[in-house]
């Protein structure tokens, strides 16, 4: 092989791999020191609402396992530690003296977080209780897949800077997968993100836990209503950008959490499963206003924020995928 090609090849990459270093090699944007908060806003940042939910929900998995001696709550990609704070706060203390937090996150254990959370690069191995991925799979690397001129499926080959070009028709796992999950007809252009790692990385979390729950929240599409392009883009200081794999960017894809879902799982709008856990962006009364207007002035906000995390076309639209292990739903029967 020539030089010059040989030099290309190197630099010439697969999105898969362009983000991984991207995202998580020493000096990517999930180690950088201003955290991700810096960049983008989740639900965990939206409200303390958020957290409480979360609490209440870690409650009802409790007692569905009839309230064990030792409960966990895993906080999988837990950024710097905001939601594993909050729902340790949220929880009644007699549920919160028996839970062991445990925040899996790439970057280093910040300064002050509280001794009781547990900071870990990978979850623990057979938990009981709630494993909680709030934003991780939309940040698990994937291919992205482009249909070229004669019809062909091809990875999208990307370059530190952002430029892509077409390369290698996709192989047989991936063609497997796209066919189940995300067929491209033979027209130029159409796009999908390959999502096998988010299947297997979910599988494997669900995996780790011995009897529980795990939930996964992100942006979310399903098999009628895939992108006829795709999904992929960046984020930097609170504005989307053009992705570019130099770390200097969030990048992230939505989640075909449809095909992340094992056998007995299902899919919640995030709205729905609030909700149930008790957000629901009810303005207060009229006339709480007269007779205690400080607590007119802290319901009307909380039911703004509640309004935000359940809002449609924003945080509402997120999915829930709800897994039980060994435990009943504790949002009950699908319908409900």
């Amino acid at each position: 092989m020539a030089a010059g090609a040989k030099d290309e090849w190197r630099e010439w990459r697969g999105w898969r791999a362009a983000a991984q270093d991207a995202l998580y090699a020493p000096g990517g944007f999930y180690r950088r020191a201003e955290g991700p908060a810096a960049h983008f806003r989740t639900s965990v940042h939206a409200s303390a609402l958020f957290a409480g939910a979360v609490a209440r929900l870690l409650c009802r998995v409790d007692e569905e396992l009839g309230r064990p001696p030792v409960l966990d709550f895993v906080d999988m990609a837990a950024g710097r530690g905001e939601l594993a704070r909050g729902v340790l706060a949220a929880l009644p203390g007699e549920v919160a003296g028996r839970t062991r937090v445990h925040a899996v996150e790439v970057a280093g254990r910040p300064a002050g977080l509280d001794q009781r959370i547990e900071w870990l690069a990978a979850p623990p191995e057979g938990t009981t209780g709630l494993l909680f991925a709030n934003e991780w799979l939309d940040n698990v690397p994937v291919e992205v897949a482009q249909v070229d001129p004669a019809g062909v499926v091809r990875r999208v080959l990307v370059r530190r800077d952002g430029s892509e070009r077409l390369g290698e028709p996709v192989g047989p796992a991936e063609a497997r997968w796209l066919e189940r999950w995300w067929p491209l007809t033979g027209e130029e252009g159409l796009r999908a993100e390959i999502g096998l790692p988010r299947d297997e990385a979910w599988a494997a979390a669900v995996g780790t836990l011995g009897r529980g729950l795990a939930v996964a929240a992100d942006y979310a599409h399903t098999a009628d209503a895939r992108p006829p392009f795709g999904t992929l883009t960046g984020f930097r200081e609170g504005r989307g950008t053009r992705p570019v794999p130099d770390g200097s960017c969030d990048l992230t894809a939505h989640v075909a959490l449809d095909a992340c879902t094992l056998p007995g799982g299902r899919v919640l709008p995030q709205r729905t499963a609030l909700r149930a856990l008790g957000v629901t962006g009810a303005r207060p009364p009229l006339t709480l206003a007269s007779t205690d207007p400080a607590a007119y002035v802290r319901a009307l906000a909380s039911a703004g924020e509640a309004a935000e995390l359940t809002a449609p076309g924003g945080l509402g639209d997120f999915g829930w995928l709800v897994q039980p292990v060994g435990i009943p739903d504790p949002f009950g029967p699908p319908g409900n």
